[in-house]
């Protein structure tokens, strides 16, 4: 049965930046959980950061390719560079993935490490632009698919799942 990475907090561990989850009631979610389908995983702590953190955003007018490149950072909101971690999470994540054979990932949108559609914006107000996070950016760099939290049940339905 083919192995499904999903963010951590999605699966409802508390391993978002402000200590919470983000817990999705899809019932494919629940299903897979049970038929040991997902492998839940956060790539911020698996590159090192405390939960609870400060938030943290990509750059503004910055993307995710850049900062895969050296070309831009992640910043949190007191100003630290905490790209150096987001980096090592986003490799941690592809080696998992690899590890497990993945071919689909369901990772939290907006999150500078997760973001599938859309990323905050950098500048800590709210506001959100369209872009990638840096795992998501890598697994899709190497032929993974990236998907969002409602994007379920299209996934659900590429695997043939009722």
């Amino acid at each position: 049965m083919e192995k499904i990475l999903i963010s951590a907090c999605l699966t409802g561990n508390p391993v978002r930046y402000d200590g919470g989850a983000k817990t999705s009631a899809n019932p494919h979610l629940a299903l897979w959980q049970t038929e040991a389908r997902l492998i839940p995983h956060c790539p911020e702590v698996a590159g090192g950061l405390p939960t609870p953190r400060l938030p943290a955003e990509i750059e503004a007018g910055a993307n995710a390719g850049q900062v895969l490149a050296g070309k831009a950072r992640i910043l949190d909101n007191a100003g630290g560079d905490v790209t150096r971690a987001f980096l090592a999470g986003a490799q941690a994540t592809l080696a998992l993935a690899r590890q497990y054979a993945c071919r689909h990932a369901v990772l939290t949108d907006g999150s500078p490490s997760c973001g599938t559609s859309c990323i905050y914006a950098g500048r800590f107000d709210g506001s959100r632009t369209a872009g990638m996070g840096v795992t998501a950016a890598l697994l899709q760099s190497h032929g993974i698919r990236v998907w969002n939290e409602t994007q379920i049940d299209e996934l659900a339905a590429l695997l043939g799942c009722k």
